[in-house]
């Protein structure tokens, strides 16, 4: 089978080795004639971004870039990337990276025309609809990770660095206008980001196969996700050049940010506050989370799972599922608990309250309380 497609699901998808190539047309595809690349730091002087700058400038695009990007963003990359956009008089956005990245490309492409301030488009309510919609600029996504499915999302999720919060800014014209997946931009992403990156797109396929909302199509692909993440991060784990288990791994990573149309849960839930007041990999930090959470879904969970284990030839039902979980978090060197992640001192009490406060605590097939939310960091921990 050659791993090459055009596809429109949820937006227009170019997914092939080599379709970097056509950064160029991608933009006039998209309506943009001077386009700012977004990316972050660790990327900004690798090869495969140097040889997108070049195409871009090649075919008279500029090679105009913003790096200023945290591993978790916040406000401050937000004012300083749209002053660069605004300055320099940018029509569009090239998002380029991992979820970081891509998620403040989009944030900056969608605040270039807004006068309000970010916050007030956080994901409640009907709160996008204070959006101006013909301030929103045009965005090519191009994913150099396979995990956050960010590329194919209606969001951007920003870090208030005052309140320690992740805030989930959304509106429906956030959808980047053109994706390109090439998995040899993914090639040389080293095995600790391989495994959290991949391990972050099997929570999103589990998630959303748990998760109590009606949403058949969703369901399907979150479960054609986890099978592809069962068959092919371990080889992409194990040899970080085998071109089929990437490209594989970046159709899971899109499947499972489409799945969560379905929702999310706990594992999100616990791992947005973690990230935002310890500064862990959310991937890695989703896989630490991640067998507690199936133990504290399993009251309502267990029929779910153990249909899972059966479509993905584990046996054992739920408890084959969750052995599964260990032993690949396992393989992967990912950490036991969050304290061997480097979450020291934490407080759980603010923690609890900000989880609590997650949008994801909805798509949870088990009620969450201050009471069970507690003893769910603490088992984490």
């Amino acid at each position: 089978m050659k791993l090459v497609g055009n596809w429109s699901y949820p937006t227009a998808i170019r997914f092939g080795a080599g379709r970097i190539s056509e950064i160029a047309e991608s933009c006039a595809a998209a309506g943009i004639s001077r386009p700012l690349l977004v990316t972050d730091r660790g990327l900004a002087s690798l090869a495969i971004t140097t040889a997108t700058l070049d195409l871009l400038e090649t075919a008279g695009l500029g090679r105009a870039m913003f790096a200023d990007v945290d591993p978790n963003p916040n406000e401050t990359n937000v004012a300083e990337g749209l002053k660069m956009y605004r300055d320099g008089g940018f029509d569009g956005v090239i998002a380029f990276g991992g979820g970081s990245a891509l998620d403040l490309g989009k944030v900056l492409a969608f605040m270039a025309g807004q006068t309000r301030p970010m916050w007030d488009f956080e994901d409640v309510g009907d709160w996008w609809t204070r959006a101006d919609p013909a301030g929103i600029h045009p965005i090519v996504a191009v994913p150099t990770t396979a995990g956050t499915g960010s590329e194919v999302g209606r969001a951007g999720i920003i870090t208030n660095s005052q309140t320690h919060e992740k805030k989930i800014i959304f509106h429906p014209k956030m959808l980047a206008q053109v994706v390109i997946c090439d998995p040899e931009l993914t090639v040389g992403m080293p095995p600790f980001f391989t495994a959290g990156t991949g391990l972050d797109a099997f929570a999103h396929c589990v998630e959303a196969f748990c998760s109590p909302h009606y949403h058949p199509m969703s369901q399907g692909m979150a479960l054609e996700g986890m099978r592809l993440v069962k068959e092919y991060l371990p080889r992409a784990y194990a040899d970080g050049t085998d071109i089929e288990a990437r490209a594989h791994m970046m159709s899971a990573a899109l499947m499972g940010s489409t799945a969560f149309q379905k929702g999310l849960g706990a594992i999100h839930a616990l791992s947005h506050p973690i990230g935002a007041h310890h500064h862990t990999h959310h991937g890695t930090t989703n896989a630490v989370c991640m067998p507690a959470v199936l133990q504290f879904n399993r009251p309502t969970a267990e029929g779910v799972l153990s249909e899972a284990a059966d479509y993905l030839g584990i046996a054992g039902g739920f408890d084959g599922f969750a052995a599964y979980v260990d032993g690949l978090n396992a393989s992967m060197n990912i950490p036991r608990t969050l304290g061997e992640l480097g979450v020291t001192n934490p407080d759980i009490d603010v923690l609890t309250r900000d989880a609590l406060n997650d949008p994801s605590v909805g798509g949870n097939p088990v009620e969450m309380t201050t009471e069970n939310t507690k003893a769910l960091f603490e088992a984490c921990l």
